[in-house]
């Protein structure tokens, strides 16, 4: 294991009156002021911050001279976007008093393509707003996640998010031609392509996707579409357990190639919360079965989707892989069905887990992982499981909560503990610690622990040659 750096932290100065005079000098009157709480927090409430300085550029050359300035006088910026992120990569509880910087202004949908299938957006545009703009050119954008109608572009590119569609379409990553960003020392990096061919080099924009804003600040994105399929389906089926599960997703692949869109694996426990503390979500099964999966598929013109979800049901049957099932019938009941999968994180924040967890292990080890982790994590001692998510690229959503009648303030010396032996179990199985929501500042320890030496001193390296002063987002990604 690589030694973490030190005395990186103690080359930052805090935000002092002479910066913020300094920083209202090259910026408009209206773009700096005192943060309001909403962006001193963050969802999970792990990390507190009291106070801070906020900056809110419109161009791409305000955020250059605003980096320029914190740069030369070694000022920590954390870069904002939605503020959703669940590993407290948009806040800094430790260290000097950082800049905060929201890009929530720069808001533009610059171009569309639709020819090329190309749309281009400035980085604090809204999900949402990026979906739009692609069907309003009968188009599909297709990152879909819970916290679309807040997260920003650029956040869902710095943190290479997921959701329930990468099964068929990719991650944040794989929806990304080029990039224009901020680097470091000020510098604007034009690299707003729109090829998908171009082998000049080393792939910047590969780099800065992912970094979580410690390597620069992205301020643009050429994003991929697609075509919008001509017809949808979506069905609930009850499987006998997730061995069942990986088994039906084999068939559905085998059936319908990449017509599958997603692919989600939900347990009775999240039904459970669900009922009792959102009971305006209606349960698709009266009787709440163990498991079951949400599948929705996207298909081309000429294929009725109702026929092929009938067709895998039906072998699903034949192959005892599943023992009950419904299909929706019209669009009302589609997002019926996306709503009980869409309010079982809310539920679960209702809830208040000791400790969450947003793993990934080979699809085929998926049931290993469920059966061995409930049996350390039930060691612990009476504690409730709400195991859900991705089943189609193997990325679950592993939540530990108290045992009925308590809360998590009762568990909070076994919250570490908790931790430890789920990501100790993902990690023996060839897994991830971090999916698909980051490192952030929560989980610098486990990418220390579980982190290849050589992959861990790259990353160092580049961070020192890019970030000499280390101003970007200090504290995220790699530990201080």
């Amino acid at each position: 294991m690589t030694s973490k750096p030190t005395g990186v932290v103690s080359l930052l100065n805090p935000v002092t009156d002479a910066f913020e005079t300094a920083l209202r000098a090259i910026l408009p009157e209206h773009s700096v002021r005192a943060a309001e709480p909403r962006y001193l927090e963050e969802p999970r409430g792990r990390y507190e911050v009291r106070e801070g300085l906020l900056a809110l550029p419109e161009t791409t050359q305000e955020v250059s001279q605003i980096v320029r300035l914190a740069n030369e006088m070694r000022v920590g910026i954390v870069p904002y976007g939605g503020g959703t992120g669940l590993v407290g990569g948009q806040v800094a509880p430790d260290g000097p008093a950082p800049l905060i910087l929201s890009l929530e202004r720069m808001n533009a949908i610059r171009s569309v393509h639709p020819e090329e299938n190309v749309l281009i957006v400035e980085a604090g545009t809204i999900l949402a707003d990026v979906q739009a703009a692609a069907q309003n050119v009968d188009r599909l954008f297709p990152l879909s996640l819970a916290a679309e109608g807040t997260a920003r572009i650029g956040g869902n590119l710095a943190t290479n998010a997921g959701g329930v569609n990468v099964l068929r379409y990719g991650n944040a990553r794989d929806l990304c031609l080029g990039l224009e960003a901020v680097l470091p020392d000020g510098t604007i990096w034009n690299g707003l392509s729109r090829l998908r061919k171009d082998n000049t080099g080393y792939d910047l924009r590969n780099l800065l996707v992912g970094s979580e804003g410690s390597l620069g600040i992205i301020t643009a994105a050429s994003l991929k579409l697609s075509p919008r399929p001509a017809g949808e389906g979506t069905a609930f089926m009850v499987v006998d357990s997730p061995k069942a599960a990986i088994s039906l997703l084999a068939e559905a692949r085998s059936q319908l190639g990449d017509g599958i869109s997603a692919f989600e694996i939900i347990h009775k426990q999240g039904l459970d919360f669900l009922e009792e503390y959102i009971p305006s979500v209606r349960l698709p099964f009266e009787e709440k079965p163990e498991w079951c999966v949400l599948i929705e598929v996207g298909l081309a013109r000429g294929l009725d989707p109702q026929e092929a979800l009938e067709t895998l049901f039906e072998t699903g049957l034949e192959k005892e892989l599943v023992s009950d099932g419904l299909i929706a019938q019209s669009v009302g009941q589609r997002t019926e069905f996306w709503s009980v999968r869409e309010h079982i994180p809310e539920a679960n924040r209702l809830v208040g887990s000791i400790s969450s967890h947003d793993i990934s292990v080979p699809i085929s080890l998926v049931p290993e992982f469920i059966a061995r982790a409930g049996r350390v994590v039930e060691q612990l001692g009476p504690l409730r499981i709400n195991c859900f998510g991705h089943l189609g690229d193997g990325n679950l959503h592993y939540n530990v909560f108290p045992d009925a009648g308590k809360s998590r303030q009762d568990y909070l010396a076994e919250r570490d503990e908790v931790k430890r032996v789920v990501h100790d179990l993902v990690h023996e199985l060839g897994g991830s610690v971090s999916a698909e929501h980051g490192i952030g500042r929560l989980k610098t320890g486990d990418l220390e622990k579980y982190g290849d030496p050589a992959k861990l001193a790259a990353m160092r390296a580049i961070k020192t040659a890019l970030d000499p002063n280390g101003i970007m987002n200090p504290g995220a990604v790699l530990a201080l």
